[in-house]
C-alpha cells in the first residue's frame, strides 16, 4: 500500500495501450458484465471503420439505458500481455474512456483490488502487477471546493431553523 493516499474509497483507475496510443481513465470494473468504451475513443484512435453493427441496451446501476452504437475488437497491451478484447461502442459521457468489466478480467484471469490499487494477474513469465493511478480516480468525481462551517445552513449542522 506504499504510496496509496490514504484513507481511500477510490475506484481501480488504469491506463491501457491499444495498437501504440495510450488510452488514460479506464475503469476497471468487476461488477460489470461487459467491456465499454466511448465512440470519442474510437474516433480517435481512427478505427470507426472498424466497429461493427451491434445494438445492445445496457442497463446502469439505477436502471438507466444506454443503447450501443455497435462492438469493436481491440488488442489491449497490459504491462507487455496483449489480449484481444471486444468493446460495446457507446456515444455518451460516462466519466472515463472506457470500462473494462468481468469478461476482461476473467479473460486475463486478473486479480482486481480497489483497497490496494492494483491489478494482478498470471504471465508465462510470473505474476503482472498493474499499479492504479489514484490521482486519475480522485480527480474524475472530486468534489474540489472545501466549505466551512460558518458557510453550512443552521440547518444541516442540526439547529433549528429561525
Amino acid at each position: 500500500m506504499e504510496g496509496i493516499v490514504q484513507p481511500h474509497n477510490d475506484a481501480l483507475v488504469i491506463s491501457v495501450l491499444v495498437n501504440k496510443f495510450k488510452i488514460k481513465r479506464v475503469l476497471i470494473d468487476p461488477r460489470s458484465s461487459a467491456n465499454i468504451i466511448r465512440r470519442r475513443v474510437i474516433e480517435q484512435l481512427g478505427l470507426l471503420n472498424q466497429i461493427m453493427p451491434a445494438i445492445r441496451v445496457l442497463n446502469g446501476f439505477n436502471m438507466a439505458c444506454e443503447t450501443t452504437k455497435g462492438e469493436i475488437t481491440l488488442p489491449i497491451n497490459m504491462a507487455g500481455t496483449m489480449q484481444q478484447t471486444k468493446f460495446y461502442v457507446i456515444e455518451g459521457d460516462i466519466g472515463y474512456n472506457a470500462l473494462l468489466g468481468r469478461p476482461w478480467i476473467h479473460l486475463i484471469k486478473a486479480v482486481p483490488s480497489t483497497m490496494h490499487q492494483a491489478l494482478k494477474f498470471p504471465t508465462s513469465e510470473g505474476i503482472k502487477t498493474v499499479h492504479g493511478e489514484q490521482q486519475a480516480a480522485k480527480n474524475m468525481f472530486a468534489v474540489e471546493e472545501s466549505v466551512t462551517t460558518a458557510m453550512i445552513p443552521e440547518w444541516i449542522n442540526g439547529e433549528s431553523a429561525k
